[in-house]
């Protein structure tokens, strides 16, 4: 896995992340979505996106 997430990329994605997460402990099915933050939390951290893959994303510094 070579990385292909950015330090702007990977700033929004946590932020992005943590808001997703709050989402978890509302009432009703939009905690669901909430599930999603911890995707975005986790390619943060891994500085790799699966799905910048077969589009040729890179937003790292070359």
């Amino acid at each position: 896995m070579k990385a292909n997430v950015g330090s702007a990329d990977r700033i929004v994605r946590f932020i992005l992340g943590i808001s997703l997460l709050g989402l978890f402990f509302l009432e009703g099915n939009i905690k669901y979505v909430g599930i999603l933050g911890i995707v975005l939390i986790v390619t943060a951290f891994m500085k790799f996106c699966p799905l910048y893959v077969p589009f040729r994303i890179n937003t790292t510094k070359k």
